[in-house]
């Protein structure tokens, strides 16, 4: 079987699965059961200053598939609205009870050097294992001067994370927030400052949809609403390649990562993992499903090790990363098109609608004598998009096949046709 545990900046945790900071992590009943059902480590909610924060009603919204299930879950609720005194003391029962989990401590207070300098050593005696400095909350506090209004300047990142490494001997990870033009400046900032590790992404700025009877966004709060924070399988695309940025940035590649977006399954920890997390955080799969969905996550990316001969999680963090590149240095010279399993095939005629409407019209419609229809590709008009592979509902039953061009590795900078290529 394969070795789940890992070190990440200097925490030890039996697996990589750690609860983020939001509502399933407020308090140490929830907290514990997570750890009775397997999870590896936690972040605490977010810590603030008393007084503690205001919450309203009602704080979530969601967007749903075709299928009813949720792909994207928007919330607006703030950091801990219980005081700090009873969060610190539960902290330390906490790690008192459960001395083999991680659990690190969220904290979001004022951008004074005093604020964050009482914090840190508050934490630092509950014996918790690290901080996690939360820059990266899109809404109530960046009006107060603190989350996201912190995260989109890098000064401010690289200032306070120094702050918190020169008060306290804990590891410091800091979130990043997606809600900037290029997340490569922030995580700099950060690792300039003396952290040992960022976390990504946060939630993303959103409002999942309306309530068009009353002419108001969800989620309501009397007549009124706002944008949120959105998390869930819809983000992450979005998590996936601000993790990659970094991983792959000169200035930033081998720090250690801490991948958040939308993980639900053991797969989506493995993709984190591949483009060089060293731990995943989970949430809105815990709050739809409970946690003990933590049971499958573990057990399924240990069959997959098992499978693939990885015997420890650093056996293939990282991987994919070589693998992820610029635009311009793909092979412009390579060529795939698709074809088509006859033996598989519906006969839905997805793939000739999808290509003949909005692509290379290079699925043929091929009318048989009992009035059925058959589709083939016609390889010449093909570009290899994977738009009718994308379209299909039959697993494998289009597949994307390389061609033999005889013309070697070529790419845009190189190419005669750009105007502008290197010499």
């Amino acid at each position: 079987m394969a070795d789940l545990s890992i070190e990440f900046a200097g925490i030890k945790a039996p697996n990589p699965f750690w609860l983020a900071s939001a509502p399933p992590t407020d308090k140490q009943y929830n907290v514990e059961r997570a750890f009775e059902a397997g999870w590896g480590g936690v972040v605490w909610k977010t810590l603030g200053e008393d007084p503690a924060a205001v919450n309203v009603s009602s704080r979530y919204s969601a967007s749903y598939d075709a299928h009813g299930d949720v792909v994207g879950f928007n919330n607006i609720e703030l950091i801990t609205d219980r005081p700090l005194e009873v969060n610190l003391r539960e902290i330390e029962d906490t790690k008192r009870n459960w001395p083999d989990r991680a659990l690190i401590v969220s904290l979001m207070v004022p951008c004074e050097e005093d604020a964050w300098k009482r914090i840190v050593k508050q934490v630092e005696q509950t014996g918790a294992d690290g901080v996690e400095l939360n820059f990266g909350c899109p809404h109530g506090m960046p009006e107060r001067g603190m989350g996201a209004a912190v995260g989109q300047v890098p000064e401010y990142v690289e200032m306070v994370t120094r702050w918190c490494k020169q008060y306290s001997s804990l590891p410091v990870m800091v979130k990043m927030t997606p809600n900037v033009t290029d997340v490569r400046h922030p995580a700099r900032a950060a690792f300039r400052g003396g952290a040992d590790a960022v976390s990504l992404i946060n939630t993303v700025n959103s409002i999942t949809g309306l309530d068009l009877d009353r002419m108001v966004a969800r989620p309501i709060v009397g007549s009124q609403s706002t944008h949120g924070g959105m998390c869930g399988p819809a983000v992450k695309p979005i998590a996936l390649n601000m993790l990659a940025e970094i991983a792959r940035d000169p200035e930033t590649a081998g720090k250690r990562l801490c991948g958040i977006g939308g993980i639900s399954n053991w797969r989506d920890a493995a993709e984190f993992i591949a483009l060089g997390a060293g731990s995943v955080q989970v949430c809105t799969a815990a709050m739809l499903h409970g946690f003990r969905i933590v049971e499958g996550m573990k057990d399924g990316l240990s069959r997959w090790m098992d499978e693939k001969g990885y015997a420890r999680i650093e056996d293939f963090r990282g991987l994919a990363v070589p693998n992820t590149t610029d635009w311009k240095y793909l092979d412009i010279n390579y060529k795939s098109i698709a074809q088509i399993d006859q033996d598989k095939c519906i006969n839905c005629g997805r793939c000739h609608i999808a290509c003949e409407d909005t692509s290379h019209q290079a699925i043929n419609k091929l009318l048989q004598a009992d009035g059925s229809n058959i589709y083939t590709v016609n390889d010449d008009e093909c570009v290899g998009c994977n738009l009718c592979e994308i379209t299909c509902p039959v697993d494998q039953c289009i597949t994307m096949v390389p061609q033999e061009t005889g013309l070697p590795y070529m790419n845009w900078t190189q190419d005669p046709r750009n105007p502008y290529r290197e010499a």
